[in-house]
């Protein structure tokens, strides 16, 4: 059994200084934002919280699905990347950008150099860069794909983007560790499910993605951005691939998004017979340790779930 935790939209604080010369673009309005809503449930308490008890479950493998920071700021993608060090050795801890983490123009390049050892595939020497999504590394049984949708955006905009570039490399992914038998898990930032999010924060090429994912195949989704535990799956009738979304991991409890939890995968099985056990702990209350708040059972290949509380 591999067992795999999930985390998302960390959203590291608190802001270091900020001078005037950086809230000349989207920054001035991410840092209001911060100002009067973030910081206030948005806590580094909170997240050392759920790491402790995410690690005392020694799983095999993190999956880290991008938000790290909040205004991509230099000084924040430093912070990010010894807070990075201190999460575990690149070897068990995978990492895809998010929104925040390609702020502005040039952020996403900052954020590659600066995280690369933990967004590397297997056995590549060559710089992190856009053309180096997805990458794949296989741990046991199970190949981790980490695909990017980050990128600037406008004002009061959080979309991200699944261009067909990147489609087209993630479709020979998929075809290469499927001839493997490997359990094939994506990690994503933003949600390819409609109506996940409203429409300034959606994914454009939640299609194109679908496309690849069915006509390839896959095994697992894992995203963040929503803020939200969910559950969703690509597919019709016969195999469907699971979509699992998380609280955002720096959430304290009292503001309107569910305070933070993180995912336990329990990946079981062999190529036709994969069983997913998902098992979400968070925090229930202001000084009430992470519990489990909810175990679903994921059919192999046919989406059926059944669940307890």
């Amino acid at each position: 059994m591999f067992r795999l935790a999930h985390i998302s939209d960390v959203h590291l604080g608190p802001l270091p200084d900020v001078s005037y010369r950086d809230l000349a673009s989207k920054r001035v309005v991410g840092y209001v934002n911060w100002q009067r809503n973030r910081r206030r449930f948005m806590h580094d308490a909170v997240i050392d919280t759920i790491v402790a008890d995410l690690k005392a479950g020694k799983p095999d493998h993190l999956a880290v699905t991008g938000d790290l920071v909040n205004l991509a700021l230099d000084g924040e993608i430093e912070m990010a990347k010894l807070w990075l060090e201190t999460l575990g050795s690149p070897q068990d801890v995978s990492v895809v950008p998010g929104n925040h983490d390609a702020y502005v123009p040039g952020a996403f390049d900052k954020v590659c150099r600066s995280w690369a050892a933990w967004m590397t595939g297997d056995g590549v020497n060559t710089p992190v860069d856009r053309n180096a999504f997805p990458y794949l590394r296989v741990r046991g049984n199970v190949a981790l794909i980490g695909v990017t949708t980050a990128r600037a955006t406008a004002p009061f905009m959080a979309n991200g983007f699944f261009l067909e570039g990147q489609a087209e490399r993630l479709g020979k992914l998929l075809d290469d560790t499927g001839r493997q038998g490997l359990f094939r898990a994506i990690m994503i930032h933003h949600p390819p499910v409609r109506g996940a999010v409203s429409q300034h924060k959606r994914l454009y090429g939640i299609a194109r993605f679908h496309k690849i994912t069915r006509s390839h195949g896959a095994e697992l989704v894992l995203h963040g951005h929503s803020h939200l535990p969910t559950l969703s799956f690509i597919g019709g009738r016969g195999a469907r691939i699971p979509v699992v979304g998380v609280a955002a991991a720096g959430q304290a409890p009292g503001g309107h998004h569910p305070a933070a939890q993180y995912n336990l995968l329990e990946i079981d099985g062999e190529k036709g017979g994969w069983q997913i056990r998902l098992t979400r702990r968070g925090l229930t209350g202001p000084s009430i340790p992470p519990s489990d708040l909810q175990v679903l059972e994921l059919g192999s290949g046919n989406g059926a779930v059944t669940a307890s509380s």
